[in-house]
């Protein structure tokens, strides 16, 4: 819970017309206080300036809370079902092959000597 002097510290800066990020800067300052002096458990100054930046944003001292996200259209959402389905239906598949092929690759590895990669001629159709 932030002091009455931070308060009133953000409430001038705003009346002075100075930006929301300049406003919430005082909850930072505070927070920095606070950790110097031992009256947080915080251990960063990042961590001071999240606290800060939340207790501002709580006081309504910052006007951007979080990134919102964007609608997007209908169709764009259509579009983007589409091709994630094609894309996992790819991934899924095997390209196909013929049996044949199958039973000569497992012979000739069967009949070569070891270590040797044996050379498949193409599959008769």
């Amino acid at each position: 819970m932030p002091d009455q002097k931070t308060i009133q510290k953000a409430k001038a800066d705003k009346r002075e017309g100075k930006s929301p990020s300049t406003q919430a800067g005082e909850f930072v300052h505070a927070e920095i206080d606070k950790i110097r002096h031992g009256e947080h458990g915080a251990r960063s100054a990042k961590q001071a300036i999240a606290i800060g930046l939340s207790e501002a944003r709580t006081r309504r001292r910052r006007s951007a809370a979080a990134p919102a996200r964007h609608d997007k259209s209908a169709h764009a959402q259509e579009r983007a079902i589409r091709l994630r389905d094609r894309t996992r239906k790819a991934q899924t598949q095997k390209p196909e092959q013929k049996a044949g092929a199958c039973r000569e690759a497992s012979a000739a590895a069967r009949t070569a000597p070891r270590g040797v990669a044996p050379r498949l001629v193409a599959p008769r159709a």
